[in-house]
């Protein structure tokens, strides 16, 4: 299989368990990477991103101009299993949130991509948004990128904009 179609079409298994925390790479990337349950790293990025999620919701609701595709990733749970999804964009309710699923689940099966989900500030694991070209935030992915292949890695950072 060629690198193009692999940056498409795998799904990249860093470590597994039947608990693990499957992560989307990007809202236009079916691309899966499993994660185990707390791994140091991916909470480190989620702390990071949930201490600015309030200058972030701030920015989003008023976008200045240059920025684009603001969006959550947000956790859905089914039994013990827990799978992190992109929702672009994202809308306010008085409870929550409320959007499309934007990926494709992998290991939890209710929800399907495409369905209207809502869900509470508790449920985001991480925040970003495109500025003048480069994602700003997205702080899983920059965890996810040590572990794909360089190879992968530079090509998900040239195609969608990450400075990480």
């Amino acid at each position: 299989m060629t690198f193009s179609a692999r940056a498409v079409l795998c799904l990249l298994l860093v470590s597994a368990s039947a608990t693990a925390g499957a992560q989307a790479t990007d809202p236009n990337d079916d691309r899966v990477t499993i994660f185990a349950p707390g791994d140091p790293e991916m909470a480190a990025a989620t702390k990071q991103a949930l201490a600015s999620l309030d200058e972030f919701l701030t920015l989003a609701d008023a976008p200045p101009p240059g920025t684009s595709r603001f969006k959550l990733k947000v956790k859905v749970k089914e039994g013990n299993v827990t799978e992190h999804f992109w929702i672009v964009p994202f809308r306010r309710t008085e409870t929550g949130f409320v959007e499309i699923l934007s990926n494709q689940p992998a290991e939890v099966h209710n929800v399907v991509l495409g369905q209207n989900i809502e869900f509470s500030r508790d449920d985001i694991s991480d925040w970003g948004y495109t500025r003048d070209g480069h994602q700003v935030g997205s702080f899983t992915v920059c965890v996810m990128f040590k572990r794909m292949s360089k190879e992968e890695a530079d090509y998900m950072r040239g195609k969608y904009g990450f400075d990480c």
